[in-house]
């Protein structure tokens, strides 16, 4: 699968490499951070695609924070390489085979697209002290009912494995990550760009969720969940 990212295919489908959606993952990280007082001297992001995240939270975190991204693909490392800064760098590669640590690790919507998961994890927790995921949560009662979303993922963004809260929070805990705190963000109510179906849903979605934010995660989907661990 890790041919899609560096042959061209992922640039092809989704050729603004998600930046559309960058400064609202940015604001939930900081948000995070905040939250539990932690104030990253340095910070990483694998898989930082367009690396617009980075790029927002150089402007949030505190001056002087060094913020560096990494990413397999050419496709991507060319557009994020030119987003290089002072306190903000960018290389083409794999952290994980880098000889490197940090104080914030951070993987974006990224271990759904990875083969073997599990190793991927074990690895990523020597490479800092705190750890951010997000995770997209598809495995909804309305997902799994049409199919037809779950297939759309894999072949439009790649995503080869699907989880919900639980098993995400599961997954985390059984490759060593102790979880510091969690929150669900959501981009299916928050952001545009999404087809006139989940316009329809967005209203149900958003009572649901003011009622019961895990049976609407769980139910109508949507949502993603946000992880703070070490």
């Amino acid at each position: 699968m890790d041919s899609i990212y560096t042959d061209g295919t992922y640039l092809r489908n989704n050729p603004q490499w998600h930046a559309d959606d960058s400064a609202w993952k940015a604001g939930h990280v900081a948000a995070i951070l905040e939250r539990n007082r932690i104030a990253p001297a340095t910070v990483c992001e694998v898989g930082c695609g367009a690396g617009e995240i980075l790029v927002e939270l150089s402007r949030r975190l505190a001056p002087g924070t060094r913020l560096t991204g990494y990413d397999i693909s050419p496709n991507a490392f060319a557009i994020c390489s030119r987003k290089r800064a002072a306190n903000l760098d960018f290389r083409l590669g794999n952290v994980l085979d880098e000889g490197v640590t940090f104080d914030l690790a951070m993987a974006i919507d990224v271990f759904e697209h990875v083969e073997d998961y599990f190793s991927f994890l074990r690895r990523m927790r020597a490479k800092a002290t705190y750890k951010i995921f997000h995770i997209p949560l598809e495995l909804s009662a309305l997902w799994v009912a049409r199919r037809e979303p779950l297939i759309r993922q894999r072949r439009a963004v790649g995503h080869i494995h699907h989880f919900c809260k639980e098993t995400a929070l599961a997954t985390l805990e059984d490759t060593g990550y102790r979880v510091i705190d969690h929150a669900y963000t959501a981009g299916a109510t928050d952001l545009d760009g999404y087809g006139w179906k989940s316009r329809l849903l967005k209203w149900p979605r958003k009572a649901l969720y003011r009622m019961d934010p895990d049976a609407a995660a769980r139910l109508l989907g949507g949502y993603s969940l946000l992880v703070l661990a070490r």
